[in-house]
């Protein structure tokens, strides 16, 4: 029997707190109704992603493991520019469906990944 995995692997996770500072010291932030992402150049020299999705912002835990699974999916099946990004949701994230949440995100990334190549 063949396994599929859909793991999301340690070198694609910001996974201490001083990755996740270096990314709040001086980010590029895309916002919206529904997320605020905030990016920074890779120190890794590839995509990495930090979930930041508070309780106080989404006060159940369905939803929250919802939007942190909806944003590791999207980040995984999408090409994503080298950059080191934290994800933090909004009140509004929780009532909206996935493909709106998909759509959100990937405003985001692109809005990204542009600044970032305007910057270079």
């Amino acid at each position: 029997m063949v396994r599929i995995t859909q793991a999301f692997p340690r070198h694609n996770r910001l996974l201490n707190r001083a990755d996740f500072q270096r990314v709040f010291q001086a980010p590029l932030k895309s916002s919206d109704a529904l997320f605020t992402v905030l990016a920074r150049p890779s120190a890794a020299g590839h995509a990495r992603l930090g979930l930041a999705i508070a309780r106080k912002q989404l006060r159940s835990a369905v939803d929250r493991n919802r939007i942190k699974r909806l944003s590791r999916e999207y980040f995984r099946q999408h090409t994503i520019a080298a950059l080191d990004y934290v994800i933090m949701a909004r009140k509004a994230a929780g009532a909206r469906t996935n493909t709106q949440v998909h759509s959100s995100l990937a405003r985001h990334f692109q809005r990204l990944a542009i600044h970032t190549s305007h910057l270079a």
